[in-house]
């Protein structure tokens, strides 16, 4: 009799610690703040809304293009392309690109490729235009990155050399 209790304890405990291999992952678990899988959406939220800007730039709805961006973006181009420098704020950036996209008598700006790397988008653009008064065509290839922080960009950086843009989002490889 007490071998037949012995083994109907077993079966008991065999059972418990099955019901607790299971459930005890999904009862244990707390949602975390911020993983790899929680930034995903935002970044992709956040490309969803760099297409957009792109192309509201490239109808000249300037207004639109920055609407996505933080109001407090901090926004650098390069020394060496026209206006270069920083801008703070939506405001600042929206007098840029109006600057920028006025001495075009017609062109583009057209994203190619967009890259994520840990909070960052590296967007590689392709810019042909045409300045007023001018029948030549420019064209340039460069790197915008962005820095996302809750599903907006919060900086944007221009790089006239897309590797180094790879390189200063912290790209390990650009062909995954």
């Amino acid at each position: 009799m007490s071998s037949l209790r012995v083994m109907e304890s077993m079966n008991r405990l065999l059972i418990f610690l099955k019901i607790v291999t299971v459930l005890l992952p999904v009862g244990c678990t707390r949602p975390r703040k911020e993983t790899a899988m929680g930034a995903a959406p935002d970044l992709a939220r956040a490309t969803v809304a760099l297409r957009s800007a792109y192309a509201a730039f490239n109808r000249g709805d300037v207004d639109a293009a920055v609407e996505p961006f933080d109001a407090q973006i901090e926004w650098t181009e390069p020394a060496e392309f026209p206006g270069g420098g920083t801008y703070h704020g939506r405001e600042a950036v929206k007098r840029y690109l109006a600057r920028s996209r006025c001495s075009w008598a017609e062109g583009s700006s057209e994203p190619e490729r967009f890259i994520t790397a840990g909070n960052r988008v590296v967007v590689f653009v392709h810019v042909r235009a045409r300045s007023r008064g001018s029948n030549e065509w420019n064209e340039v290839r460069l790197a915008d990155v962005y820095t996302i922080r809750d599903g907006q960009p919060v900086e944007m950086r221009a790089f006239a050399d897309r590797n180094e843009a790879l390189r200063w989002a912290g790209v390990k490889d650009p062909n995954p």
